[in-house]
């Protein structure tokens, strides 16, 4: 079984909503350990369930809607699909269904997920608004901490 995975979840082209790739992007040029892997994990889905089970640990990142500062950034250990912040609709489904079906394979691996809070994620555009922007180094430094 591999170690640790790190998943960024999001699409690119949809502003803030793909922040978790742009953390996996700025990871892509970190030293991490080697038993570390980053994973572009695009909108998610139960395409990826049998990759995520490989995995002893899983971080993943991902926007969220909620009434937080637009840039917040939180970290959960959710136990239940149920657990999980309102992430955004574009693969909220796919993310919840996901963790779903390994929780009833018992298979799902322990999980960190850490949330950054947005609002420019319905317009088209590959740029990250200002807040966002600036949380993505603090979530690589998290990052690296966690895997260290």
């Amino acid at each position: 079984m591999k170690k640790t995975l790190v998943l960024g979840i999001g699409n690119l082209v949809l502003k803030d909503e793909g922040v978790g790739i742009h953390v996996v992007q700025a990871l892509e040029s970190e030293k991490l350990p080697p038993h570390v892997d980053i994973l572009d994990g695009g909108t998610g889905g139960v395409g990826l369930i049998g990759e995520l089970e490989s995995y002893k640990n899983i971080i993943i990142v991902d926007a969220t809607l909620d009434h937080s500062q637009c840039g917040t950034i939180k970290m959960l250990k959710p136990k239940f699909s149920s657990d999980y912040p309102r992430l955004l609709s574009s693969h909220e489904f796919g993310l919840r269904d996901m963790i779903e079906s390994m929780i009833v394979r018992e298979t799902i691996p322990e999980i960190d997920l850490i949330t950054i809070s947005v609002k420019d994620y319905q317009d088209i555009g590959m740029e990250l608004s200002s807040e966002v922007q600036k949380a993505v180094p603090k979530v690589v430094k998290l990052i690296k901490e966690i895997v260290n």
